[in-house]
C-alpha cells in the first residue's frame, strides 16, 4: 500500500509541474545526435536476436519477426528504423518517456511493457503494466520486473532520484537468452541477485545511477554474460571494460553518447 501511495503521489506531482512540456523540450533539445549504429545478433534456442543499442538508454532488438524499442528518446537518430511492435519503457524521466518518439515509432497494433506509473501517464495505447517482482509472457517475449532506484543518491534526505517502486528495469526472455536492461538505479540488492543472465545493459551515469566502477562491481555479483555499458553520459566506458577485464564477462562498448 505504501509503495501505491508513493507512485500516485510521484504522478500526481509530475503532472502539475508539467512533465509532458518538459519532455517535448528534452526531446527537441539540439535535434538528433551523430549515429555510430552497430548492430550484434545472439543466437538464441528460438532464433536470432538482433540488437542495436542506439543512443543514452535507447536500444532496439529485433526477434521473431518483431521490432522492440526501449526507451525510445529523440536525441538518437532513427532514420530509418521501423516501428515497433513492443515499446518498453522503464520509468518516468524525459530521457526514458519521450512521448513524441512514442507517437513516431507506434502503430495502431503496437503494445507496450511500462511500470504502472508510467502507463498512468502514456493513456496512448495498449499497455501492459509490469511492476517490480511481477512476470508476464507479452507477444511471445517473457518479463520480469527488477526494481530500479537510489539507495543513496537524491535531492535530499529522503529524496532519491528514484524512488523504489516508481520505475522497473526489466529481464526479458527470447527462449533461453535472458537479456537485462537496468534503466535508472544504483547498485541495488535485486540486481545483485540477478540469476542466469545472458546480456545485461547497464546504465552508468552518476549521481543517478552509478559510475562505471559501481556498475564493474555489480556486473560482477550476478555474471552476465555480455554486458553492454549505456546511459553513460560524462563517462568512459572504457574504465568499466577495463574493471572488468580477466572475468570471463565479454564487455561490448558502442558509442552512445555521439563520439565519433
Amino acid at each position: 500500500m505504501k509503495q501505491t501511495m508513493t507512485a500516485a503521489v510521484v504522478v500526481a506531482f509530475l503532472c502539475a509541474a508539467g512533465l509532458p512540456r518538459l519532455q517535448a523540450q528534452m526531446a527537441q533539445a539540439d535535434g538528433p545526435q551523430p549515429s555510430n549504429r552497430q548492430a550484434d545478433t545472439v543466437r538464441t534456442s528460438q532464433g536470432d536476436l538482433r540488437i542495436l543499442p542506439i543512443y543514452h538508454g535507447s536500444v532496439m532488438l529485433e526477434f521473431g519477426g518483431r521490432i522492440i524499442h526501449i526507451d525510445p528518446w529523440s536525441r538518437g537518430d532513427y532514420t530509418g528504423l521501423p516501428q515497433a511492435d513492443l515499446i518498453v519503457i522503464t520509468h518516468l524521466h524525459a530521457d526514458h518517456m519521450d512521448r513524441p518518439m512514442i507517437d513516431k515509432l507506434k502503430k495502431p497494433s503496437t503494445v507496450m511493457v511500462a511500470p504502472a506509473a508510467v502507463a498512468d501517464m502514456l493513456n496512448c495505447c495498449p499497455v501492459e503494466a509490469i511492476g517490480n517482482g511481477e512476470t508476464r509472457t507479452v507477444m511471445g517475449i517473457g518479463f520480469e520486473g527488477v526494481p530500479m532506484y537510489n539507495l543513496v543518491e537524491g535531492w535530499g534526505p529522503g529524496m532519491p532520484f528514484h524512488h523504489k517502486g516508481i520505475g522497473s528495469g526489466y529481464v526479458l526472455g527470447f527462449g533461453d537468452t535472458r537479456l537485462y536492461i537496468s534503466g535508472d538505479t544504483e547498485c541495488v540488492p535485486e540486481m545483485k541477485a540477478l540469476k542466469n543472465i545472458t546480456i545485461a545493459m547497464i546504465g552508468m551515469n552518476p549521481p543517478k545511477t552509478m559510475s562505471t566502477l559501481q556498475a564493474a562491481a555489480c556486473v560482477k555479483a550476478f555474471g552476465p554474460k555480455i554486458v553492454y555499458p549505456i546511459h553513460y553520459r560524462g563517462q568512459k566506458p572504457e574504465d568499466f571494460a577495463k574493471a572488468l577485464a580477466g572475468t570471463g564477462i565479454e564487455v561490448r562498448v558502442r558509442k552512445l553518447e555521439g563520439e565519433s
